[in-house]
């Protein structure tokens, strides 16, 4: 188990901005929470229908009385977050920009931002979160050296619900007989209206309709008389708390493009997706380009157009099958277990440097290290300059240090590569070892190791008698291959396949 973290969430939801960014910012919370953690969250804006979802989670929400992104606002939030022995403060939302960041980083507190499309000018979060396919460096070239990047779909939060359902296998039916239309927790622009037309342009006696509606939408009522004389079954669902069901038990999707499209992926429903605001254009198109979902533009929302697009769909086992398997390979469902991860592990790697070179040298040599090396004679230093000189030109090899919050090196971790495969070894400065600082380095190495590379395959080669290394891998999933021979000495071989870590 993770330790437990103490987080302050500060984001809002209304009828204008949605509730994508509660709802995402829930699903670290759930994470969090799961781990014996606890979060608050802190809005200037809310619903009631949000409110209501928090409190039955368990979450305490702090109301703030002042304008969204302002000096106040972020004064306050500091101070919240100093009177509850915070960890980590996210921040969700657009108005979060470059001042705000900057005021609670010099409160010393620790900044995760979520971010759709790098908005701010710069960034000096410790940790700036993007789980869009279109996230790039790019979008974050103005940030300081210490704020570490999370980007893609690999790292997009769900709820605790979707968890169960991570073995599970969608069957592709015939014909598409169950449709789910969803158009986010608001719908200012009242689109379920002309979803709802479009089916009912369908006549179809053997389709299913379920409609879910945000309980922030206006017009519920509206909505539910006009479902109600739609002339088609059509089922409709206010604030549904049970949304991983409803994804399995349909057979396609009509939706919005926001945070719900991540769940649709991860639940390989094909989907047809609409962009209602215009932050969500991004990501349906890049869902549309890779073929995990097909993009109706909203110049193009007509109630004939897309009952013919739903109409091909319905008939189609063949896209529908495309969509549903490209979608799922998007979303594994574990990002906010990657996410609460990276919060919890408190330290970075970066790429080593010349600079690093006296410092590995001594290292390498502390009397402990030598006895547990597979070559126990002291390293002299001019052959240690020689070969850490070619290994910082050597494309095969991959050389981190860790460093801790205040950058300061902790550890060594190395990667010689060979084809797809890499033999893995970690040194820890002495100082640092049997605290726990050998796990949170090969936690975050072996991630990224996977991540940066061609590498399918870790293995590491340890003594026998080498009982902390012995454990640290087996506590991380590297399984024992067996025996080995390594410079004329036995050695436990470990291997860690990249489909098993994540």
């Amino acid at each position: 188990m993770m330790p437990s973290l103490n987080l302050i969430i500060r984001t809002d939801a209304n009828v204008a901005i949605g509730t994508g960014h509660v709802m995402r910012c829930l699903a670290l919370a759930q994470a969090c929470q799961d781990e014996g953690g606890h979060a608050v969250f802190v809005m200037a804006d809310s619903t009631p229908a949000v409110e209501e979802r928090l409190r039955s989670e368990g979450f305490e929400i702090v109301r703030l009385e002042a304008s969204p992104g302002s000096p106040a606002d972020c004064n306050r939030t500091v101070e919240i977050a100093g009177n509850n022995a915070t960890d980590w403060v996210v921040i969700d939302g657009y108005h979060f920009g470059a001042e705000y960041q900057r005021i609670i980083n010099a409160a010393r507190l620790k900044v995760l931002a979520i971010d759709d499309n790098g908005h701010a000018e710069h960034y000096c979060a410790d940790i700036v979160l993007n789980q869009n396919l279109h996230a790039s460096e790019l979008l974050y070239l103005n940030h300081e050296p210490h704020t570490r990047l999370l980007l893609g779909t690999r790292y997009a939060m769900l709820r605790r619900e979707f968890k169960s359902w991570r073995a599970w296998k969608r069957e592709i039916s015939p014909i598409a007989h169950k449709v789910l239309v969803t158009l986010g927790g608001s719908d200012p622009g009242n689109v379920t209206q002309v979803v709802v037309d479009a089916l009912c342009k369908l006549e179809r006696d053997d389709v299913i309709a379920t409609v879910v509606a945000g309980g922030s939408t206006p017009r519920l009522n509206v909505l539910q008389a006009a479902i109600a004389q739609a002339g088609m079954d059509i089922r409709f669902v206010v604030n549904a708390t049970k949304m991983a069901e409803l994804l399995a038990a349909t057979d396609l999707a009509v939706s919005g493009a926001g945070s719900t499209c991540w769940e649709m992926c991860f639940m390989g429903v094909p989907a047809i997706i609409l962009d209602v605001a215009d932050n969500q254009q991004e990501l349906a198109r890049r869902l549309n380009e890779v073929g995990a979902a097909i993009h109706l533009p909203s110049s193009e929302i007509t109630a004939t157009k897309l009952a013919g697009e739903i109409a091909s769909l319905i008939q189609s086992r063949e896209a529908r099958q495309d969509i549903s398997q490209k979608a799922r390979e998007l979303v594994d469902g574990k990002g906010g277990d990657r996410v609460l991860a990276a919060l919890t592990v408190g330290i970075r790697l970066r790429r080593t440097q010349p600079s690093d070179c006296r410092f590995l040298w001594e290292w390498a040599n502390d009397p402990e290290v030598r006895s547990m090396s597979f070559s126990a004679e002291p390293i002299p230093w001019g052959r240690h300059v020689e070969w850490f000189t070619s290994k910082l030109s050597d494309p095969s090899a991959i050389l981190y240090v860790a460093t801790d919050e205040t950058e300061h090196p902790v550890g060594q971790v190395r990667c010689d590569v060979y084809g797809r495969r890499a033999v893995l070894s970690l040194n820890l400065g002495p100082q640092f070892r049997g605290k726990g600082w050998g796990r949170k380095m090969l936690l975050l190495a072996k991630d990224e190791i996977f991540r940066d590379s061609d590498v399918d395959i870790i293995d590491a080669f340890v003594k026998p008698d080498n009982e902390p290394s012995l454990r640290l891998f087996e506590g991380l999933g590297f399984y024992r291959e067996g025996l080995e021979n390594v410079q004329g000495q036995q050695a436990v071989h470990f291997v860690l396949t990249k489909n098993s870590a994540e």
